[in-house]
């Protein structure tokens, strides 16, 4: 009998994809969200792997696991950095100095 694929590897695989973007587009809350989802059904993958090892076989599990590790540390560091700029008042400063720098832009 061939071994099958685990059930959620391609869910995980997409998760771990799409919370990059969704740190780099939403301050990192949707790279959260969305890495901690990829890794709670990877282990849920690592579980039913391990009651049945030889009904399955673990393909690219390990590394999309990995990848969504990596896609959660990444978005909490750039949640943090989101959270500081708001609390200091800095995100403002930010914006005032790009659109001095549009204006200038504009007058050239």
């Amino acid at each position: 009998m061939e071994n099958q694929k685990l059930p959620n590897e391609q869910a995980v695989m997409i998760l771990g994809l799409t919370s990059f973007i969704g740190c780099c587009c939403t301050s990192g809350l949707l790279g959260v969200i969305l890495s901690g989802i990829g890794i709670y059904l990877a282990g849920k993958s690592e579980k039913l792997l391990a009651e049945n090892p030889e009904q399955y076989s673990p393909g690219s599990l390990n590394t999309w696991k990995i990848v969504n590790f990596v896609s959660l540390g990444l978005s909490v560091c750039v949640l943090i950095y989101a959270i500081y700029m708001k609390a200091t008042g800095k995100d403002i400063e930010q914006q005032e100095q790009l659109m001095e720098m549009i204006r200038q832009m504009q007058n050239k």
